[in-house]
């Protein structure tokens, strides 16, 4: 990725920050996610800090993994005089193309330390399997 020198007058709009251009109007919030591959497991791994995992539903369908959920903020003070108000509430949905076939049925999650992760084993067609060459004299 290039860098680009910010203009508040003219934004560089790329595809990439098209969509963070209008989250802050929504309230919805996209969760960051780390996906690699482990021991014939695919994992993905999402920051959720503060959110209950209760309040969160993950899936695979066709080899695309969903995470989505809410996020609240149980108390709101009106007469505090904000000079900056980041720390919002809303729902979120992040959809992920895993990159190998999975077997979804298989898939676990785990919540720990405000982190998510998501481990759904290789499809048996898509384990690499090392084929031995056997010499004939």
């Amino acid at each position: 990725m290039r860098i680009v020198k910010w203009s508040p007058m003219f934004p560089q709009i790329t595809p990439q920050n098209y969509d963070d251009m209008f989250a802050d109007f929504g309230g919805d919030i996209t969760p960051a996610v780390d996906v690699y591959e482990k021991d014939n497991n695919i994992i993905v791994e999402a920051p959720l800090p503060g959110i209950d995992p209760d309040n969160v539903q993950v899936a695979v369908e066709n080899d695309v993994l969903s995470i989505e959920g809410s996020s609240e903020k149980k108390t709101e003070v009106d007469e505090k005089n904000y000079y900056r108000k980041e720390v919002r509430s809303g729902s979120f949905h992040r959809a992920v193309a895993l990159p190998a076939g999975v077997d979804g049925e298989k898939a676990v999650a785990s919540y720990k330390k405000g982190v998510l992760t998501v481990t759904v084993p290789k499809a048996a067609q898509a384990i690499k399997k090392t084929i031995k060459i056997t010499k004939h004299e």
